[in-house]
């Protein structure tokens, strides 16, 4: 069945069974979010840090989940580390950021040795429920590849078909994007999109439809694409957006999340486990979404390498 909302998700997750998570240096935040989720029966936390700050954050939480566990480590390194070897043996399911900083936490995580690197190329996938139709669409990479070569490019659009295909999208239909529609040798992003679009015709990404280059009026818009000469059942109803680089990404989520006033979740896939990092644009609510999401990678298996 397909989920065209995150509500669909977070009933999805709850009849899935309680996952483990793990959260390296929590803050107050995290741990009322995480008390919510446990709640709901959707995760099972385990705090790492320095104990006595931990309990003093604990003592003043009303929501602090039964069954949750503490363990000593005496700095956010070591915190994350001890959270990452537990994951690696199966002590636990889910990896959420914590007060770890964000680039240290994607530096650990590429780490081929101490890290969840697998063959894949890891990847966020930012997910939004759309504002005016019954559907869920996906933007990726928006957070973890800065400037991302056809190669990673083709990791990251398969990240997001697992993702798309836990969420009952059977054969999601994907725009790659770029400046133009047009192939243009001197603009890379237009070549990336049309091997990516050419391996889809191949049948390189299952029942996936690949389209591109589009820019983003021929994405959003049928009647745009057809003035410009482009057919294909992608345009108008993207499920899938592949942004060219780091900036576009972002600042694609950011504006949809705040001009657009969608509501926005995501995940970073291609790790071992899945993980769930801070974004300031996510609400407290949706970070709720984001745990469901990750459960729900769990159960499907469909993260890993």
């Amino acid at each position: 069945m397909i989920m065209n909302s995150f509500n669909d998700i977070l009933k999805a997750a709850k009849h899935s069974g309680a996952r483990r998570i793990v959260i390296p240096s929590p803050a107050r935040e995290d741990i009322d979010v995480l008390s919510r989720a446990a709640a709901s029966g959707l995760v099972i936390p385990r705090f790492i840090g320095e104990t006595k700050s931990l309990k003093a954050i604990v003592g003043k939480s009303p929501l602090f989940p039964a069954g949750a566990e503490i363990i000593s480590a005496d700095d956010p390194q070591d915190a994350l580390n001890l959270a990452i070897e537990q994951l690696k043996k199966g002590e636990t399911d889910i990896l959420m950021q914590g007060g770890i900083n964000p680039q240290v936490l994607l530096d650990t995580l590429q780490d081929k040795s101490t890290g969840l690197k697998t063959s894949r190329t890891i990847s966020y996938v930012s997910l939004f429920q759309h504002f005016s139709k019954d559907k869920l669409m996906l933007v990726t990479d928006t957070f973890c590849n800065n400037f991302p070569h056809v190669a990673e490019k083709q990791g990251i659009l398969e990240n997001a078909l697992n993702l798309a295909r836990t969420l009952g999208m059977e054969a999601p239909k994907v725009a790659v994007l770029a400046a133009i529609e047009q192939v243009n040798p001197a603009i890379a992003s237009t070549l990336d999109a049309a091997i990516l679009s050419k391996m889809s015709d191949r049948g390189q990404f299952g029942k996936a439809t690949v389209e591109g280059p589009l820019d983003i009026d021929c994405a959003v818009s049928r009647a745009a694409a057809e003035r410009k000469g482009l057919h294909s059942i992608v345009t108008g109803d993207v499920d899938i957006y592949v942004v060219p680089e780091i900036d576009t990404g972002y600042l694609f989520a950011e504006s949809l999340a705040f001009f657009g006033k969608m509501r926005s979740a995501g995940v970073v896939l291609g790790t071992s486990s899945p993980v769930i990092i801070n974004l300031p644009f996510i609400s407290a609510d949706d970070k709720a979404v984001e745990i469901a999401l990750a459960c729900l990678m769990c159960r499907k298996g469909k993260n890993h390498g």
